[in-house]
């Protein structure tokens, strides 16, 4: 996991400028930092290493021959395609130099063929060529100054410095400078109803088959891999998995996460977990003062002051600093909500199970400047890498091919119609159903920001910051976020013109 910046045709008389941007992004890669300036082309990469695959010669830039690249993220599929290019031709043990050799096969589709989570900019004397994984796990912004481009994998490397037009690549797309952009990725359409006699047991096997296989895949690492335990269903799943392939492989138990208040029900569930799957658990209670003092720091790293994203964040970087201590990477459950139905608003749509599978499908597309925005800008402020196995490729295709009405489902077919009690993310709670204890496995989900006991605890600590009784209004909390925001940016509209918004552009249930 990294950071970068590269500049195309932009003026950067003495380096200033690129080293400026750069180190605004040191925490995202504190292992190393290089900067690269090739002869005769208008061209300045820098990157900042969190070396996590070849970590002895995988520094970045990566040149071959007349073409340069800055990489973050990770390529599972690397050593797969390094036997079909050649492993001769590689120079580096580094994932990341599996995209220019790719990109210098003249393949039709490449980057198609890249199966993970990245981010990448690379050159050649006369094009530059930049893409994202196919939901935007990994960040990437681009920008214009004068009649040149910028690139850099977060906004605050921009703040101030006289760009214009900056925007997110969308995710799935490759921009090229010779050809505009495309998208070569869509999330594909989310199946509604079941056809008849489909074997609902054959699905749900089928699902944990596809499950198991992207957890394994998503902890290949040079270094260990941790993972975050809230003690709801979706972290449980991914931590019993990993805790499989662990100890399958001869390793020590998985090393797994968990924070909130104390005495707060998701400390005690993932206690719980942590037993029941035999990880080595380690847990931090945190405060309101705690809250308070690192509210600016959440906000500055997350680049958004929406209410919603900022209580999630909270958590989120609290697990974050204790993970940090002890591992470089960790698995996190994000996506399970998004492709199996799990948001309370769901149950909206449980009469229309097309709706649901329309929705289903926009939240996939609309998570990388929401709950990813959130995920990595939280861990790679503490220098830690997360994935999201939940989001590999092959599982999503799966997923969205499996009928919404097993996703949420009437628990009690014998019920009412318009009253029967419904169960979200039913049939990944059927697959998974032997991992865990019963209970919870089929615990109540609740918001990530409630299960820690954030939303008191963060009632209390604005009280903390402006003084007062009583609860803070919705509208004067985000208030208060923007103006920690501008308080840390020079440019606060260009941060917050990029924020998303958990319900910006809902399907009509």
């Amino acid at each position: 996991m990294c950071g970068f910046v590269c500049l195309w045709k932009v003026d950067d008389v003495g380096g200033s400028l690129i080293e400026t941007m750069l180190a605004r992004l040191g925490h995202r890669g504190p292992d190393a930092t290089q900067v690269a300036r090739p002869r005769g082309v208008p061209l300045a990469m820098g990157h900042c290493r969190l070396a996590i695959i070849g970590a002895e010669d995988g520094v970045q830039p990566i040149a071959v021959d007349s073409e340069i690249l800055v990489a973050n993220g990770e390529i599972y599929n690397h050593g797969d395609l390094r036997a079909i290019l050649d492993p001769d031709i590689f120079r580096t043990t580094s994932d990341s130099e599996t995209i220019l050799h790719l990109f210098r096969s003249g393949a039709q589709r490449w980057v198609n063929r890249l199966d993970g989570m990245f981010a990448f900019v690379l050159a050649t004397p006369d094009r530059i060529v930049a893409a994202r994984d196919p939901l935007g796990i990994k960040p990437l912004y681009m920008a214009r100054r004068g009649k040149g481009l910028a690139f850099a994998s977060e906004l605050k490397a921009f703040d101030g410095l006289g760009f214009d037009d900056i925007t997110a690549l969308p995710p799935g797309a490759l921009f090229d400078s010779a050809g505009g952009l495309r998208h070569w990725y869509r999330v594909p359409s989310g199946a509604a109803a079941a056809e008849p006699g489909l074997d609902v047991d054959a699905v749900a096997g089928e699902l944990r088959l596809t499950l198991e296989e992207a957890v394994a895949k998503w902890m290949v690492a040079d270094v260990e891999v941790g993972s975050f335990l809230s003690g709801g269903l979706d972290s449980s799943v991914i931590a019993a998995i990993a805790q499989k392939v662990r100890l399958a492989a001869g390793r020590a138990p998985l090393k797994t996460f968990a924070v909130g208040t104390a005495g707060s029900p998701d400390l005690r569930a993932a206690r719980r977990v942590a037993g029941h799957i035999g990880s080595d658990h380690h847990e931090y209670s945190f405060s309101a003062r705690d809250i308070a003092e690192n509210l600016p720091h959440v906000i500055y790293h997350l680049e958004s002051a929406d209410a919603d994203l900022v209580r999630s964040a909270v958590p989120t970087l609290f697990a974050a600093r204790l993970a940090r201590r002890h591992v470089k990477a960790v698995l996190t459950g994000e996506g399970a909500d998004e492709l199996f139905a799990g948001y309370a608003y769901h149950h909206d749509y449980v009469e229309d199970p097309r709706a649901l599978a329309d929705e289903l499908t926009r939240s996939l597309g609309a998570m990388h400047n929401i709950n990813l925005q959130r995920v990595d800008r939280m861990t790679m402020a503490e220098s830690l890498e997360a994935r999201t196995p939940f989001l590999d490729r092959d599982l999503i295709a799966f997923a969205q091919s499996v009928p919404a009405e097993l996703k949420l489902r009437r628990t009690d077919p014998d019920a009412p119609e318009a009253t029967g009690p419904t169960t979200e993310k039913w049939l990944l709670r059927k697959a998974c159903a032997d991992l865990l204890p019963a209970d919870l496995v089929w615990r109540k989900k609740a918001q990530f920001d409630e299960g820690p006991g954030t939303v008191e605890a963060l009632q209390q600590a604005l009280r903390l910051i402006v003084g007062g009784e009583g609860e803070a209004p919705r509208l004067r909390e985000e208030a208060l976020y923007r103006e920690i925001l501008r308080e840390r940016f020079a440019d606060p509209e260009m941060i917050l013109s990029q924020a998303g918004q958990w319900n910006a552009n809902r399907v009509a249930a």
